[in-house]
């Protein structure tokens, strides 16, 4: 009799969540752990297993996932008193869905290896939270191809493509080039959205005017509306977010001496969207740059 594959989650945000919940739908057991607790009930409701700490998710899960803001809470769920590294990881995998700089990636996913023998692979996701509901996102892998191999059947249930791009960190360095090209994209848009209405044509329509040509996108479909109404709820994510990512592209642009003018200029009008207090607004926020009204 086959036993049925046990999973875990760490990170019950706005991606981590509703993934979750797609694993529970599909009939998998899934223990969870987020730091704030209350954030844990609706997935309880659902039927996942409360567990008291990240290692406990690793004692209870044969894969461990994750997908947490930032490298630092990356480190302190599993390296951290209580942590994922402290559990007995012989055989066991853990997919990281969060995002940070490749080079720390290799340097923690050896030393999980070392300490208590768990493979990682790192898997930064596209898509934003519909593609986190709907099970479509798009999620570049890096690390060993065994490992790759052994979540990549569970990982079908939250993704339309799971891509191994090569060894560890390769999936992080892949995530930045989405970024660059997400990045750049949305506040193109709301600056063509913007001009469109100065010029006297209707925002609104140019999502269904440009459907199928060269222009169109996906997110021009997700976005265009958005900036056309001036709708910046639900958050389909943060800026801050993107600000944190494309700190780590400028990062890794010095590093490897890559030229990157496009997502300079749309970096800087994100940070400066930062420093005026909007880093936890959602992206459809841009278009509020474009307004006559004062924004900042």
């Amino acid at each position: 009799m086959t036993t049925k594959p046990r999973f875990g989650y760490i990170g019950m945000g706005l991606m981590g969540a509703p993934m979750t919940r797609r694993l529970l739908d599909a009939g998998y057991r899934v223990a969870i752990w987020n730091r704030s607790p209350e954030k844990m009930k609706p997935l309880v409701e659902n039927g996942a297993v409360a567990a008291k700490s990240p290692r406990d998710v690793a004692e209870q899960a044969d894969t461990v996932m994750m997908c947490l803001t930032a490298a630092p809470a990356v480190r302190d769920v599993v390296f951290g008193r209580g942590g994922v590294a402290e559990a007995k990881g012989e055989g066991k995998r853990l997919v990281d869905f969060s995002s940070m700089r490749p080079d720390l990636t290799r340097e923690w996913s050896a030393e999980l290896r070392k300490q208590n023998g768990m493979g990682w692979i790192d898997a930064p996701v596209s898509g934003g939270v519909p593609g986190a509901e709907k099970g479509t996102l798009a999620i570049m892998a890096g690390g060993e191809p065994a490992d790759f191999e052994a979540v990549k059947d569970v990982v079908a249930h939250l993704s339309a493509r799971f891509t191994l791009m090569g060894p560890s960190g390769s999936g992080q360095t892949t995530k930045l080039v989405n970024q660059i090209i997400v990045s750049a994209t949305i506040l193109t848009l709301a600056e063509a959205l913007a001009f469109a209405g100065r010029a006297g044509v209707d925002p609104a329509r140019i999502p269904e005017a440009l459907k199928g040509g060269w222009a169109d996108s996906l997110p021009l479909q997700v976005f265009g509306p958005r900036f056309a109404g001036g709708q910046i709820e639900p958050k389909l994510g943060e800026v801050a977010i993107m600000v944190k990512d494309l700190n780590t592209v400028a990062d890794v642009a010095r590093a490897v001496d890559a030229p990157l003018p496009m997502m300079s200029t749309g970096f800087q009008l994100l940070r400066l969207m930062m420093a005026r207090g909007h880093g936890r607004d959602c992206l459809s926020a841009v278009c509020k740059l474009y307004e006559d009204k004062r924004f900042f």
